[in-house]
């Protein structure tokens, strides 16, 4: 059994590498493995800590608390990694030709995972979208659940999870429907015929909008009378919400069935877009014959 176990030690114990005059063994890949886990496992309890945690921090909104508590994770690491290294005797400044290559590396190579890096970092710092904002990224549209360091994570209505590289939010226009807070104004457009009262239709339009639970009263609904079309007197309903963000088009839907509705119900007409088409009948005269050269018949 002392055999056995002296020939482990010494396995252990045997120098696998040089990094200057610092030897690697499998016991100290051993330690700094140990110390790592340890090192990602508090990084990730003091980011949870500080977003449930802390009496101060938890009167900040969701958005901040995230932020706070990834930029404290992202610390802990690099300064829990640096310690990690010394505390297994690994001198630092032998990696610095290393830490050189990594950055001619990082240069050429890894640019779009330095970008989508840097650009998470200025995310949580400006926050222009927070976890919880209702966002549109060209046809992407749904919650922010998620905002990591390389990428930011949305979930649409479909209960899907859509992973979105975080350089798009610095380089493209993006639409927070949170971001000054939850209150939205919709637009529904409505046209009716030229027959119709307009003030009676601004009124029933109104009343429509305030009847529906999900409308807020102040700012009250509006209605604009936005012209005339070809074939239709064109309003304009503007209703504020702030609880259907996320659902939008429910609240749209919604007003419209209303609308219709009450409109039937009123006999005010909702005109269509028609056309006339006028068919000529006759006969057609024949064309006259075009002159030509007879074939002459017989020899010269």
């Amino acid at each position: 059994m002392g055999e056995w176990l002296r020939k482990i030690l010494f396995w252990f114990e045997f120098p696998l590498v040089h990094v200057g005059k610092t030897e690697i063994t499998a016991w100290t890949l051993v330690n700094l493995s140990f110390l790592l886990v340890m090192v990602y496992y508090l990084a990730g309890r003091i980011r949870k800590w500080l977003i449930e945690g802390v009496p101060v921090i938890n009167r900040l909104e969701l958005g901040a608390r995230v932020a706070i508590g990834t930029i404290a994770r992202y610390v802990v690491l690099l300064i829990g990694v640096l310690v990690a290294l010394q505390t297994v005797g690994i001198d630092l400044t032998t990696f610095n030709v290393l830490a050189g290559a990594v950055g001619i590396g990082i240069g050429f190579g890894l640019q779009n995972v330095a970008n989508n890096f840097i650009s998470g970092l200025i995310i949580l710092f400006e926050r222009p979208i927070k976890v919880g904002d209702r966002i549109e990224v060209g046809p992407i549209d749904g919650d922010v659940v998620e905002i990591g360091a390389r990428s930011t994570t949305v979930l649409t209505n479909d209960n899907i999870a859509i992973i979105i590289p975080n350089s798009k939010f610095i380089s493209e226009n993006i639409t927070n429907w949170k971001y000054n807070d939850a209150k939205v104004r919709f637009r529904i457009p409505v046209g009716v015929s030229y027959a119709s009262d307009v003030q009676f239709v601004k009124r029933l339009l109104i009343e429509v909008a305030a009847q529906n639970p999900d409308t807020l009263h102040d700012p009250p609904p509006l209605v604009w009378f936005r012209g005339f079309g070809p074939s239709s007197l064109d309003f304009e309903l503007l209703v504020w919400n702030s609880t259907l963000v996320h659902r939008r088009w429910q609240f749209v839907s919604d007003l419209n069935f209303s609308i219709f509705e009450t409109f039937q119900r009123h006999g005010i007409e909702i005109p269509f877009p028609q056309r006339e088409v006028h068919i000529r009948t006759g006969l057609v005269a024949p064309e006259p014959e075009k002159p030509g050269f007879e074939t002459p018949q017989g020899g010269a």
